[in-house]
């Protein structure tokens, strides 16, 4: 069996199962849409550099036009205007087109081009090559030529000719190539298409995955989880009967038991005897009080005091029991042949065992006004605690009351919000037709929205029965991720004023009935007060932990705070429970509010804190 140290309590059982399988559901999708997404961008880092190489290629073509169009005008201008100009044009041409061809093939940082590794396209710029250098060499030598003054009409005319000869292929071939890259580019394209494919089909097997193994098991595990509420409510009433049983008992006992009280003036009453009971010596006070004389003294001691037959045999168990060096102290009512009852504290002190004359001594004293008087007080005591009794039943009945209140809103939150999602999501799944992806892709679309909301769905219902920061990390950040989230649900604004720069951890119990007080405030001021401005402030200080709840709300009257609410309407029994809790870890609790100007919530607890160890288990 486990151990009870180390078994987790069913929230927290509850909460740490659903974490893990959301935690791996969430993994799942986040690793298909990263996935989706690296595709996507290398995809798209792809289609920016093969579009640069596009560009770059059909500005190849454009500067081969270009310079044959700038030779035409060399050559047709030649004997009528200066050439400088279009020379110096022609060189930069050339300078520009040379570097893009070469940065086609090896690659250029500066133009974001890469290095080409295709063979067919490198294939193609081998059969280019001898185009492009002739008319690279023939461009450079009418600039050399005419920078050394030697350029003449036929060797301008002869160099156009090896230019035109050329340009023809060189377009063709420069087509080819562009041809080329775009079909590059629609095979990565296509390819890219059927990963997208590849990963919707895994994203939606994930799905199918999460109905399976996630959330059919999840609801199943809410149901245990309330059918464990409800036996905990037939437990919690059957030890209650049982505590009523155990304190019948303890009446009938109280009943049964007497003070026992030493009387140090007890020489009044005294008698000796022997051991078969007969009488040796009895004072004459004692003779007095039993209404006898000496001569009805032929009797065991047992039947002298009283005359009722059952305590004549507890006397003469006693007095028989006694026979160790031991002085017995008892307490016996006894009934003298009179017919009246006293009580006699009785000490029974063994003497000269050794001797068969006499065994015992007994020393008495007349404790009937003292038994009378704490019966008097016995029953003002047991009346004083029957009223304390009724009050804690009544107290007990409407805590039972609130914590039922709770669960019939958990169960109704979980069935309106969680499981209509649930029931949403499971038509939308079933509705999926593979064939229509356009619509397909809209429903995935809306099944995601829907899973998100209820996964924040699942997480407010944990997270309103117990947060794990509290149980983790400590109030402070368990008042924080509050307030956080009570924001974003109820849309008001709802601040978190931490005046305490080091972390501090409390004990847990103070830290639990700290967090409900603080949430049950925050929770009236929302639903009853209707405020929109909530300012929760906490502060350690010279060992005392305080929390104030300040709010705009519409306020109340503080003469209500010294009654016993008779319901929970208003924030009665809510009040109610805030006291309670922090009596129960003698904290103090104030509360101040004007009508029509809002209400402050204060929250002491005298502690030492406790430094959180971090690293350790």
């Amino acid at each position: 069996m486990p151990n009870d140290k180390t078994q987790l309590p069913l929230d927290s059982e509850t909460f740490l199962s659903i974490r893990k399988w959301y935690l791996w559901a969430l993994a799942g999708i986040a690793v298909t849409i990263i996935i989706s997404q690296i595709l996507i961008q290398l995809h798209l880092n792809s289609q920016l550099s093969d579009s640069r190489v596009i560009n770059v290629a059909g500005f190849q073509r454009a500067y081969s036009q270009k310079l044959t169009k700038e030779l035409l005008l060399i050559k047709s201008d030649f004997l009528k205007t200066e050439i400088a100009p279009k020379i110096k044009e022609l060189s930069k041409t050339i300078s520009i087109w040379k570097h893009s061809h070469i940065a086609l093939q090896n690659g250029d940082k500066d133009k974001g081009l890469p290095n080409e590794d295709d063979t067919e396209i490198l294939e193609l710029f081998n059969t280019l090559e001898p185009h492009h250098s002739a008319m690279v060499q023939a461009a450079e030598t009418i600039i050399t030529s005419y920078h050394n003054n030697s350029l003449t009409e036929a060797s301008l005319e002869q160099n156009v000719a090896v230019v035109l000869q050329n340009e023809n292929r060189f377009l063709q071939l420069m087509d080819d190539i562009v041809n080329q890259y775009d079909e590059r580019s629609k095979t990565k394209l296509k390819n890219l298409k059927q990963k997208e494919y590849i990963l919707l089909c895994i994203s939606l097997l994930i799905l199918l995955l999460e109905i399976v193994f996630i959330f059919k098991p999840l609801s199943l595990q809410i149901r245990k989880t309330i059918g464990n509420l409800m036996q905990n409510q037939v437990n919690s009433d059957a030890r209650a009967k049982e505590v009523q049983q155990l304190y019948s008992e303890k009446e009938k006992s109280l009943q049964e038991l007497q003070e026992l009280n030493f009387v140090i003036d007890n020489a009044a009453l005294f008698a000796s005897a022997r051991k078969d009971g007969s009488i040796v010596f009895i004072s004459k006070k004692f003779l007095g009080l039993l209404g006898i004389t000496e001569n009805q003294l032929n009797k065991p001691l047992a039947e002298i005091l009283t005359t009722d037959s059952g305590q004549q045999e507890y006397l003469r168990e006693v007095l028989k029991g006694n026979r160790k060096n031991v002085i017995r102290t008892e307490e016996i009512k006894i009934t003298t042949l009179e017919g009246k009852d006293f009580w006699l504290d009785m000490s029974i002190v063994p003497m000269h065992q050794s001797s068969r004359q006499q065994s015992i001594l007994i020393l008495c004293s007349d404790i009937t006004e003292r038994k009378e008087n704490s019966l008097k007080v016995e029953q003002l005591t047991k009346q004083n605690f029957e009223e304390r009794m009724l009050q804690k039943k009544v107290q007990a009945s409407q805590i039972v009351e609130g914590q039922e209140e709770e669960r019939k809103r958990i169960a109704k939150d979980i069935h309106d919000g969680i499981g209509q999602m649930l029931t949403a999501l499971k038509f939308n799944i079933e509705s999926i037709d593979p064939e229509n992806k356009d619509k397909t892709i809209e429903k995935i679309a809306y099944l995601k929205t829907l899973t998100s909301d209820l996964i924040k769905g699942v997480r407010t219902a944990t997270f309103n029965l117990t947060p794990p920061e509290l149980s983790d990390h400590g109030i402070f950040p368990a008042l924080q991720k509050m307030t956080v989230e009570l924001s974003k649900l109820t849309g008001k604004t709802i601040l978190f004023d931490n005046k305490t720069d080091e972390h501090i951890r409390f004990d847990s119990l103070a830290e639990t009935n700290v967090y409900r007080v603080v949430q049950e405030a925050v929770n009236n001021a929302i639903k009853y007060a209707e405020a929109s401005y909530i300012l929760v402030t906490i502060n350690y200080k010279n060992d005392i932990l305080s929390v104030v709840i300040d709010d705009d709300g519409k306020g109340f009257d503080d003469s209500i705070l010294g009654q016993v609410p008779k319901n929970n309407s208003e924030g009665g029994m809510g009040l109610f429970f805030m006291k309670e809790r922090i009596d129960y870890i003698n904290g103090r609790l104030f509360i101040n509010s004007i009508l029509g100007e809002g209400t402050r919530v204060t929250i002491n607890y005298r502690t030492e804190k406790q430094e959180e160890e971090h690293g350790a288990e």
